[in-house]
């Protein structure tokens, strides 16, 4: 059975930055580094006029919680985990027996910048260099692209690119730079756009909101920063009828389990009856929505409320949050309770029709 890896990670880097256009080299994210009070050396990123941790190399202890080499112990090659060599990412997936890795960002889980110039170069940068991996991917690799939110025009002209280079998928986070929802309407032409290249919205872990950032950017508080957010966008996904106005368009919610769902589901039931309405009865499938489960989710559970249908499964390969399991798609094989039609909708047959692969 083909196996689909529906959330996988790129790690920016350096090299990252080297496929900036001649116009917009100005707008490269400069590097320094500080020294801490335990005598660490990290190293950062300036973007616009903010300091970003990179991760590699010299990234420090900081980053390697994040994006460390041994995720549940399983130690990721260097040149594997950060596309330094795509055919060693390639052989690593033959080694775990995946087919294909879906891509997803990591840098744009963070607040970046609200500079609309700084913001289109980044992404033209970023989107180039996912085009390039993919072109020497050897069919293994399909990614979501990012877009400029604080440039729509110029958004849809990068997600346009992106889908003649590959891009299956746009990535958003539930809470831009200037906090606007994903219901609001600046969005609604990304939104056609997307219909109309027939790529879903993603909405991934983390935020881009420098206010959430703020007050949830601490030490013991990754949860609330990082997932919030999401539960939240999905939460007004289904309040405010988005998909009804984008009836073509599909959604996906990716890393942040699917556990919550029964608890959302029955919130938004009461929230939904109290003003006269009725949620629909297959509230994933009837709306459009696809959701990337965990292996220590209560699958089973899930399931009885939302069949087995509109589930799909990643790995957060590249990553060392509580999210990443690097074995999951062959677990998920071996579950005990679940049937082999179920898992292969989980691992193939969801994938492929949430991407359109």
């Amino acid at each position: 059975m083909p196996i689909i890896d529906a959330d996988a990670h790129v790690v920016e880097i350096d090299e990252t930055w080297e496929y900036l256009a001649p116009s917009e080299r100005e707008y490269k994210p400069g590097v320094v580094y500080e020294r801490l009070e335990n005598g660490e050396t990290l190293k950062c990123w300036v973007i616009g006029d903010n300091k970003v941790g990179t991760p590699w190399p010299g990234g420090g202890a900081r980053s390697d919680a994040i994006t460390g080499t041994f995720i549940g112990n399983v130690p990721l090659d260097v040149k594997a985990k950060y596309m330094l060599d795509v055919d060693a990412r390639v052989a690593h997936m033959d080694e775990l027996g995946t087919d294909v890795q879906v891509l997803f960002p990591t840098l744009w889980v963070h607040p970046l910048t609200d500079r609309p110039a700084v913001e289109n170069a980044l992404c033209w940068s970023y989107n180039r260099w996912l085009a390039d991996i993919h072109s020497r991917g050897h069919g293994r690799f399909r990614w979501a692209c990012v877009a400029s939110l604080s440039d729509i025009p110029e958004a849809r002209r990068q997600m346009r690119f992106a889908r003649d280079h590959g891009a299956v998928a746009v990535n958003i986070s539930g809470l831009d730079y200037r906090n606007r929802l994903i219901n609001d309407p600046d969005f609604f032409p990304l939104y056609e756009e997307a219909s109309d290249l027939d790529m879903p919205v993603c909405i991934h872990s983390g935020t881009n909101s420098p206010d959430m950032d703020r007050v949830w950017g601490r030490p013991l508080c990754g949860y609330q920063r990082n997932k919030f957010v999401g539960l939240g966008a999905f939460h007004l996904l289904i309040m405010s009828n988005l998909p009804d106005r984008f009836p073509k368009l599909r959604w996906g919610i990716i890393e942040l389990s699917a556990g919550w769902l029964p608890y959302l589901i029955n919130d938004l039931r009461r929230r939904v009856e109290r003003r006269g309405g009725k949620l629909k009865e297959r509230i994933l499938a009837d709306n459009n929505i696809w959701v990337a489960a965990q292996m220590n989710d209560d699958l089973e559970h899930v399931i009885k409320y939302v069949g087995d249908d509109r589930l799909v499964m990643g790995t957060d390969y590249g990553h060392a949050d509580s999210s990443t399991e690097i074995h999951a798609l062959q677990l998920l094989q071996r579950h005990e309770f679940l049937s082999t039609e179920s898992v292969s909708r989980i691992l193939y047959d969801n994938p492929v029709e949430l991407y359109a692969l």
